[in-house]
């Protein structure tokens, strides 16, 4: 059975944040960027453990999927067969706030 995918408020912001930043030099660049990472996040529904832990947290249940320079993190809520995306967040921003938090 698939899990559901939730993206929370502020991850949605953070995409579009990311798009518009990207739309400002090239809106089909930006278009096709956003895409692709939602793209990347859909395969969690069948997959919810790709990615990998993420370092800064060390808990199996929040992981990350990488889109250079960007990182999708999420929650596998493995009860409840739901992925929640927490945030998208450049990783030269250093650590974003925690999924648990």
């Amino acid at each position: 059975m698939a899990f559901q995918i939730i993206w929370s408020e502020q991850s949605r912001d953070d995409l579009q944040a990311i798009v518009l930043f990207i739309a400002q030099d090239n809106p089909t660049v930006a278009e096709s960027y956003g895409f692709r990472l939602m793209s990347k996040v859909d395969v969690l529904a069948q997959f919810p453990l790709l990615g990998r832990v993420v370092p800064e947290e060390n808990d199996e249940t929040v992981r990350e999927i990488i889109l250079r320079p960007y990182r999708s993190i999420d929650k596998v809520l493995a009860e409840k067969q739901v992925v929640a995306i927490a945030r998208v967040w450049r990783g030269a921003r250093g650590e974003p706030e925690s999924p648990g938090s």
